[in-house]
């Protein structure tokens, strides 16, 4: 049983046939989303058997696009822990803090989600050629992917990014091209590229299935709180497509009725050198001006515009939830009490977490019987240069 029925404009609302390819949508140039057909009466029976199933992210295939079996493509990714936080949040006064650690996916990120579904689905539409512009996580789990699946994947970088990087994506067998400037340059970069050689463009949400693998986070949450979700999400943002994923998520469950209406407060956190969503959200804007000059250690927030930024404040103002940016000095200190108090090697984004948890706490945002879920997004490994001091 697969569910996949159409894709449907994030602006426009244009529908689309599902079974061809297509990157964003051809009105408007905006985000594709995956419509799924949410009242099957079997559905509740999926819902009740998903503990027989693997503890991978495939365990809800239904709500997934990949059609044919054949081609879902896995390393292991998903089902990652839902940690307790103890010890953590006895010192910063919370009993309910739980940390998400998506550092134990394959290739060290949560990027693994979205690239496993996004490669998955190509290779079932019969691409060969595949094209990114990354940060370091995305290249590194594309490239995995690919060549799990015999595809072609080529990597855009800014120089600058940490070396592991790098390594990770020749050791996969990508084909790295280093790029002077930021994301977006890289993005330029890979366009040209991709229009000249003909490759698919699987930049965060430029294609309509990397949302859905990192939706499955939403999934996950349900599943492993016994489906009362927790009071807030606080969640680290560069393109934002987990978040959008995972509010996305909420509401197909909401309408299978696998999950009350309540849903969590969305907290998108940034860097304070790079923060487009936190001024736009403040300004009310419906989209975000491209931040001038980024600059940030955290490379997976150092992202100065998001096609998708639409669709991340929408998120944020339809949960009632709030942006906020801290300082790397802020970031970097939240990393290290995670891992000083839980055992976690968290990424400088997922110490972000913590530290707009910390300001949000002291000023009544958030209260201290509130249920909260911080996102460390992978592995402080590939940063090891940040406490190699």
């Amino acid at each position: 049983m697969n569910l996949l029925t159409n894709l449907e404009c994030g602006y426009c609302n244009k529908k689309l046939d599902a079974g061809k390819i297509w990157n964003l949508c051809p009105e408007c140039g905006k985000p594709l989303l995956a419509g799924y057909d949410l009242n099957r009466a079997d559905l509740e029976t999926t819902k009740n058997n998903l503990s027989k199933r693997e503890p991978n992210l495939w365990r809800y295939h239904e709500l997934l696009p990949v059609q044919d079996s054949r081609f879902r493509l896995s390393l292991g990714e998903g089902f990652t822990p839902l940690i307790h936080a103890q010890r953590l949040g006895k010192q910063v006064g919370s009993n309910s803090l739980f940390i998400k650690d998506e550092g134990l996916n394959p290739t060290g990120s949560f990027k693994a989600r979205g690239l496993c579904m996004a490669v998955s689905r190509a290779k079932e539409l019969g691409i060969r050629d595949l094209s990114i512009p990354s940060a370091g996580n995305a290249a590194g789990a594309l490239c995995a992917y690919a060549s799990l699946g015999g595809l072609s994947a080529h990597v855009f970088m800014p120089n600058d990014v940490p070396r592991p990087f790098i390594a990770e994506c020749r050791a996969l067998g990508g084909h790295i091209t280093l790029v002077d400037g930021l994301i977006s340059d890289c993005g330029a970069k890979a366009a040209e590229e991709a229009g000249k050689f003909k490759r698919f463009d699987v930049s965060t949400l430029k294609e309509p299935y990397r949302i859905e693998g990192k939706k499955t986070m939403g999934y996950e949450i349900a599943e492993q709180m016994n489906w009362e979700l927790p009071d807030v999400i606080i969640y680290p943002t560069g393109g934002g497509t987990g978040l959008v994923g995972m509010w996305k998520a909420f509401f197909e469950m909401s309408e299978m009725g696998w999950i009350s209406s309540k849903k969590p407060r969305m907290v998108s956190v940034q860097s304070e050198g790079c923060a487009p969503i936190v001024k736009s959200f403040h300004d009310e804007k419906e989209f975000a001006e491209p931040w001038l000059d980024a600059m940030t250690i955290a490379d997976g927030l150092r992202v100065p515009s998001a096609i998708g930024d639409f669709l991340i404040l929408r998120a944020l103002q339809e949960s009632q939830g709030t942006a906020i940016a801290v300082s790397d000095e802020e970031l970097l200190a939240g990393a290290t009490t995670i891992g000083h108090t839980e055992g976690i090697f968290a990424c400088p984004e997922g110490g972000a977490t913590l530290a707009a948890f910390m300001r949000l706490r002291e000023n009544g945002w958030i209260k201290s019987d509130e249920t909260v879920v911080l996102f460390n997004t992978g592995s402080g490994h590939k940063y090891y240069h940040l406490w190699d001091k």
